[in-house]
């Protein structure tokens, strides 16, 4: 049976079981987030369904408008051509949805005869016409599906695991270009990393019909990798190779792997796809090599780290010595670069990597995250309009990039458009679960929002996360402040202030704690005149970009009207040669880029 998917908002869900019923009553196989598991991140279950569903009816009401998840899925819709909308209440859909023929549920009790159902039905059955079931049992016996696990690291070196999981990235990528193929995220993948996993269980849990795992050997020069593709069903092999080669034939072999694993499923592949994954950014192993190790260091380094930053990019100037032509080398100079001229703090550099980052984009324009360095620009320069075009740019291309959900967050913050920020950052959080400064910014823009109880819930999944931090590094100072804050929203208020005294012995000159832990000073301890002292040495030395985050920043909105901030960022902007600017009103309606 061909699927639906219902969006709502949850005052309507009675509705909604009622059009749900209506429309399983006629043939069709219909989903709705009742039946999320309870094994499973949400995200990608409804991403899921929302891909697999031949037409997704959203149910709009006065509460639908201002949900970025009923949005958002309006918008997956709109963007996949399966979209039918009515209203509930007789509100008329927001930008650019209301541009769309609209039916009208208003008032309705399950008549199947009233004019707003029929044209529901209508339109249902023009995008997903009910097929008889020998159609359906053919079409879901055609259906083939794969996750790619993440291959273990056998070099006996803990040091090399990025270079195990590259590959594996960059396998499910090019079996991710194949049209008769679904293919598990990379995310919902790698949450098997490092289990003893049982490949039928781990089959069904994930709805796949089969499941490729692997290992990687690295040693100098030469690389073993090993490949096995399972029947997700018996758990049989399928195909099995092992590769003894040199690393320089790193290319081929993941060629080799894809281009079995389409044989042995018997897919056809068209001439773009074939095209589509055999290329690569370099054709040079060693620079590869590098720009692996370079953004592993990029995703579990520290955030507030300039050293983390300094590494990447030094790294990356290493590939693009070796290959001029790498554009994802660029790309991550770009945003290294990035990071450090917006970073909290004095600007360590002149260069904002916008230069790198039109580099990479004429050698290829498909990078998502090359876009983020010009939104930054456009951003700080108050051009909202043109940065959030560079966003939706970015999303069209990658939407499941870390760096693109995260930096879109950190961009739609400043515009006091927390419910966009929060979207996001549930997304970058759920991609690199291990990011607690993400983490710490999903908190802040749950307060923001007055949501204390997933504020709590994101709290103590935090500190879990900065323990582990600290016990590595006892004198992270950014750790210590967000720690301190999340202590502190729990209830826990003299372990929280031993945190925020450890974090300024050990680390008083770091702009950035100092930033978080008066943050968390103005608006959980409510400490306002401690919240000034913590962070007036920010507004003395921090550069432009942050001091316009000091601005707008909705978390310290309550240090408005004291005086004594109020003279510190007048001070900071004439310091700085800048205009005063005040906080951008909050959006109402914000809609979630997807």
């Amino acid at each position: 049976m061909p699927g639906v998917f219902v969006s709502y908002c949850r005052p309507s869900a009675q509705v909604a079981e009622q059009v749900a019923d209506a429309l399983s009553s006629i043939g069709y196989d219909v989903w709705r987030d009742d039946q999320l598991p309870a094994h499973r991140a949400y995200g990608d279950v409804i991403e899921e369904n929302l891909r697999a569903a031949g037409a997704v009816v959203v149910l709009w009401s006065s509460d639908a408008c201002q949900s970025q998840w009923v949005r958002a899925e309006a918008d997956f819709a709109r963007q996949a051509g399966t979209l039918v909308q009515a209203s509930l209440d007789g509100s008329i859909p927001p930008l650019p949805f209301n541009q769309i023929q609209c039916a009208d549920l208003s008032g309705w009790e399950g008549d199947r005869t009233s004019a707003g159902w029929r044209k529901i039905e209508q339109s249902v059955s023009a995008l997903a016409p009910i097929r008889t079931c020998a159609e359906a049992e053919q079409q879901v016996s055609d259906r083939l599906s794969i996750c790619v696990l993440p291959f273990q690291n056998m070099s006996g070196d803990a040091e090399q695991e990025y270079f195990s999981d590259g590959i594996s990235e960059d396998i499910t990528t090019d079996l991710s270009k194949i049209s008769a193929l679904a293919v598990t995220a990379r995310n919902t993948a790698f949450t098997f990393k490092g289990q003893a996993v049982d490949i039928c269980k781990a089959a069904r849990a994930l709805h796949v019909s089969h499941v490729l795992e692997g290992s990687v050997r690295k040693a100098g020069k030469r690389l073993r990798i090993t490949a096995q593709l399972i029947d997700g069903t018996t758990g049989e092999h399928v195909w099995a190779e092992r590769y003894d080669r040199d690393l320089t034939d790193i290319f081929e072999i993941q060629d080799e792997i894809s281009h079995a694993i389409v044989e042995a499923l018997q897919l056809k592949l068209l001439p773009d796809e074939e095209k589509a994954i055999e290329q690569r950014g370099t054709s040079n192993a060693e620079a590869y090599n590098l720009y692996l190790m370079a953004r592993n260091c990029w995703i579990a380094g520290d955030f507030s780290d300039v050293r983390r930053v300094a590494r990447v990019i030094r790294i990356c100037e290493q590939a693009i010595e070796i290959d001029p032509d790498y554009a994802q080398a660029w790309a991550l100079i770009a945003l290294g670069q990035a990071h450090v001229f917006h970073g909290i703090g004095p600007n360590q550099g002149s260069d904002d990597g916008a230069a790198a980052a039109e580099r990479a984009l004429a050698l290829d324009p498909n990078i998502a995250e090359a876009r983020l360095p010009m939104a930054w620009r456009l951003v700080v320069a108050g051009k909202y309009d043109e940065a959030n075009a560079e966003l939706a740019a970015a999303f069209k291309l990658n939407p499941d990039s870390w760096e693109v959900n995260k930096e879109a967050a950190r961009l739609f913050y400043r515009q006091r458009r927390i419910a966009d920020a929060a979207f996001h950052l549930e997304r970058a959080t759920k991609i690199v679960e291990a990011d607690f400064h993400g983490w710490g910014m999903l908190f802040a823009c749950y307060l923001a929002k007055g949501d204390g109880d997933r504020a709590r819930e994101c709290a103590t999944k935090i500190i879990g996360l900065v323990e582990g931090v600290v016990a590595r590094d006892p004198d992270n100072g950014i750790a210590l402040a967000i720690g301190a804050n999340m202590l502190a929203s729990l209830g826990q208020l003299d372990e929280a202030r031993q945190w925020i005294s450890r974090a300024e012995r050990f680390d008083a000159g770091n702009l950035f704690m100092r930033y978080n832990l008066a943050f968390g000073l103005a608006v959980v301890l409510t400490d306002k005149e401690a919240a000034i002292d913590m962070i007036e040495p920010v507004l003395a030395k921090a550069g432009p970009s942050t001091i316009r985050l000091a601005a707008v920043d909705p978390n310290l909105d309550s240090l408005r009207g004291e005086k004594r901030f109020q003279d510190m960022m007048n001070r900071a902007f004439e310091r700085l040669g800048i205009e005063p600017i005040a906080p951008i009103p909050a959006v109402a309606n914000p809609v979630a880029a997807t």
